[in-house]
């Protein structure tokens, strides 16, 4: 599995990702966190194409290509072979896009969470389904116009809870992450390679062609989605147990929409009520969590 690999940079230069890709981030954090003894398992989406063509690939870590639909199910049989050659130690990691974690693969990820296989699952939400020239997903935000809907039809449905549906399934560890706090994100990546058993985290990545962004300002406007309290940071232990890791300081939900051309169409109406479900939002997480915040400034 090994040969051939030397180990160093575990992502190298030279991928094929759009500028200012926020998958980009969250691929180089997560290897760093998690070491080189690893099988790395990336089911049909953008990081189909980004590695480049083996022996060229910019991933320096062992990799399965597999059907977008069956990465929990791919993961959990390399589990279960590691385990009969004796090689406990070596880390299981899916990497998958939303449309391969919110939709089509939610059944084989759900069955690997309900066996509490180990194994890390990384979902890098980009809010569509960005390689198929973003199409909607059940990441996809409410009143988002994608390329199959137009301004006075856009998305009627609320974005997929993908904490609380893997949080009920009893597993050791969720979390929510963002590209723009590096830290945070390699120290929850960290924790759910130290827990045994099935680990989730769900990571806001920002991509400039799917959010109608400059890509320089992918990480900036990032930041805001968890400042607006419209993507918050925080970790669920064993479906129980929630504790928030940032708390924002006061920046409003339109601060961070306004910025991007996919919500261009919305009016100060609309604002108000997503305004509104942020902040109830926020007051059920804080509820539900048991530790003081600490803050961050904006």
């Amino acid at each position: 599995m090994k040969q051939g690999f030397v180990h160093g940079e575990l992502m190298m230069p030279g991928h094929l990702a759009c500028q200012g890709c926020g998958g980009t981030l969250v691929m180089k954090h997560a290897l760093e966190a998690i070491g080189p003894n690893m099988v790395l398992v990336i089911p049909a989406c953008c990081w189909t194409v980004i590695p480049g063509n083996f022996p060229s690939s910019a991933l320096n870590v062992a990799v399965l290509h597999t059907a977008a639909a069956t990465s929990g199910a791919a993961a959990s049989g390399i589990r279960a072979a590691l385990d009969v050659k004796g090689m406990h130690d070596t880390k299981i990691l899916v990497f998958a896009g939303n449309g391969e974690t919110f939709d089509n693969g939610l059944q084989s990820l759900s069955g690997a969470a309900e066996r509490n296989d180990d194994i890390i699952y990384i979902c890098y939400d980009t809010g569509a389904c960005m390689n198929t020239v973003v199409q909607r997903s059940l990441a996809t935000c409410q009143n988002v116009c994608e390329t199959k809907s137009s301004l006075s039809q856009p998305k009627s449905k609320n974005k997929k809870n993908m904490i609380r549906i893997m949080s009920g399934h009893k597993i050791p560890y969720c979390a929510t992450a963002n590209i723009a706090f590096p830290d945070d994100l390699y120290r929850k990546v960290k924790n759910a390679a130290d827990i045994k058993g099935t680990c989730f985290i769900h990571v806001l990545s920002a991509c400039p062609s799917g959010w109608k962004i400059p890509p320089e300002k992918a990480v900036e406007i990032s930041r805001l989605a968890t400042c607006s309290k419209a993507f918050p940071l925080y970790e669920v232990f064993n479906g129980e147990e929630y504790r928030i890791t940032m708390e924002p300081d006061e920046v409003l939900v339109e601060d961070y929409l306004q910025q991007q051309g996919r919500f261009r169409h919305l009016k100060e109406e609309d604002l108000d009520i997503i305004q509104e479900r942020v902040d109830y939002e926020w007051k059920i997480l804080l509820q539900r969590s048991m530790i003081e915040p600490f803050r961050i400034n904006f």
